[in-house]
């Protein structure tokens, strides 16, 4: 065989080889082409279609893998995650009216949402923090910003309430909190409502600053393979801010450490 195609042994193995390295060097070929005939408006998903029009079928991983490899990358839409919907001051008064000073656990927390961009996808992350010791109470990660994930977020909060605490839960005027549904369970649960005035993020800066503070610690100039990998490191983060990670504003110590010295004094 190998006289036959004029070939050392050497050399005939030498391009095996590299064939075997290369088995995708065809697909990517064809992910090139699709990329360019759509104007390199096409992300992974959308090639991973075309190629299945093609009667090539990978998962969307290898694809993903391949477009990354030879530099591929669709074009993306940049825009900041912003809930506000509704008229302003008709669901509930700025009752903490930017006055976050607190004597007690659970007597005044905040809540909100903010937005991911992960591996071609949005994660949405609606945490509540009480703002004694900046303890995220409860959280709820979703790929959909729905009331679904308020839900949850509510029904975390609920479980950790303590018997007969009336807490003000503040939020912005995001849709997710002007819909009748979270007005209702507050009510049974006799947290009273507060929401900030449009526009204007002052009036919720510990969200802000805690979005701000983990984004940097946690996301900003790192890399994931994939979604579920992002979402592990979130709540790992997570469980990190409220047992580990010192604060200054709490003696040196992190949430939920303030929070039990506070109950052994």
């Amino acid at each position: 065989m190998l006289k036959i195609a004029s070939l050392s042994r050497s050399t005939y193995y030498y391009h095996l080889k590299r064939k075997q390295e290369d088995k995708y060097s065809d697909v990517k070929q064809e992910i090139e082409s699709i990329f360019t005939e759509n104007k390199q408006r096409y992300g992974y998903r959308r090639i991973l279609l075309a190629l299945r029009q093609k009667g090539i079928t990978l998962n969307h991983k290898t694809v993903h893998k391949l477009m990354r490899s030879v530099g591929l990358r669709g074009k993306r839409r940049k825009s900041k995650y912003k809930s506000y919907k509704g008229e302003v001051g008709k669901i509930a008064p700025n009752v903490i009216n930017r006055d976050f000073e607190t004597s007690k656990p659970f007597e005044k927390l905040a809540t909100d949402v903010t937005e991911f961009a992960v591996c071609d996808d949005k994660v949405y992350l609606s945490p509540v923090i009480d703002l004694h010791n900046n303890e995220v109470i409860s959280y709820s990660i979703s790929l959909n910003p729905n009331f679904e994930q308020t839900r949850e977020m509510l029904q975390g909060l609920f479980d950790k309430l303590p018997q007969g605490v009336t807490p003000i839960l503040h939020s912005d005027q995001g849709w997710q909190y002007q819909m009748k549904e979270f007005q209702r369970q507050l009510q049974e649960h006799k947290i009273i409502q507060s929401m900030s005035r449009k526009g204007n993020c002052l009036d919720n800066s510990v969200m802000e600053n805690f979005f701000g503070r983990l984004k940097v610690e946690m996301f900003y100039g790192e890399k994931f393979q994939t979604v579920d990998e992002f979402v592990h490191c979130l709540k790992e983060y997570i469980h990190y801010w409220n047992n580990e990670r010192i604060s200054l504003t709490l003696n040196g110590m992190s949430p939920v450490q303030y929070r039990t010295h506070l109950q052994a004094i």
